[in-house]
């Protein structure tokens, strides 16, 4: 397996703000306070599946809408009026029914718990268990509407790749991660897992099994606490970079 001594050094080369375009990331930065970075990572990591671009696109024009402060809109803006501004919205498979159903669980949560960090606090606080808070935190967002190509059945055994790339975006606090939550601990977090992931995974020795599923997801992220127990999901970012963009490529990895 490859050390920490590794890792490090391609989480120094490679975790910089200037490498994060193109990822539904860089919206996150736009904004300055918590409340509006957290409902921003989780639309922007939500609608991340597909090509980047059109991602991108995507969530530029969901963010448009919006405004200044998703969080006022959301709070201030009925159901019908949604329905008026969404008309026609279609991403892939996503709906604007599923879209006008995210954003009005995403009011319910705010209405009831005053954010959505501490709507997953209380889940987290519940047992102590990550997992356990994140199928919770999932569960809640899909009782307000069908929603299942943004937020996936936890009922199943997804990885939830999208929704552990929101909370890793969320928890985590560096040039990369803008870290808006501030009582959940990095060392906690499950690495988002997807088919690109998974090969590097195997590739550097952190799994050996063959499906992308939360088994997975967990077997990693436990490989990767074993070099950096505090902060093990700190190298997610650095090593999707390779295959991600134009200029890095996965089999770049095998010679480091």
């Amino acid at each position: 397996m490859i050390t920490r001594e590794c890792l490090d050094n391609i989480y120094h080369k490679y975790n910089k703000f200037e490498l994060i375009s193109p990822d539904p990331l860089q919206f996150v930065h736009n904004y300055k306070s918590d409340a509006d970075k957290e409902i921003v990572a989780l639309i922007a990591a939500s609608f991340a599946y597909g090509n980047v671009k059109q991602i991108i696109k995507t969530v530029d024009k969901i963010l448009s809408i919006l405004g200044p402060s998703p969080k006022d809109f959301i709070l201030k803006t009925s159901r019908g009026d949604l329905q008026k501004l969404f008309k026609g919205f279609k991403y892939r498979f996503t709906t604007e029914e599923e879209l006008i159903n995210l954003l009005l669980a995403v009011r319910a949560a705010l209405k009831a718990y005053g954010s959505l960090e501490k709507m997953f606090l209380s889940f987290y606080k519940e047992k102590g268990d990550f997992l356990f808070a994140e199928r919770a935190f999932a569960a809640k967002l899909r009782s307000c509407g069908k929603m299942d190509t943004l937020i996936p059945n936890p009922a199943k055994n997804s990885a939830l790749k999208r929704l552990n790339l929101c909370l890793r975006w969320c928890v985590r606090k560096d040039e990369v991660d803008p870290g808006c939550w501030r009582e959940i601990p990095a060392s906690a977090l499950i690495v988002p897992l997807d088919v690109h992931m998974h090969r590097v995974g195997k590739m550097l020795g952190l799994t050996k099994r063959n499906q992308a599923d939360m088994k997975t997801a967990l077997e990693i992220s436990a490989s990767f606490a074993k070099l950096c127990p505090e902060d093990p999901i700190k190298y997610d970012f650095s090593l999707t970079r390779f295959g991600i963009r134009d200029d890095m490529s996965e089999k770049d990895l095998e010679n480091i």
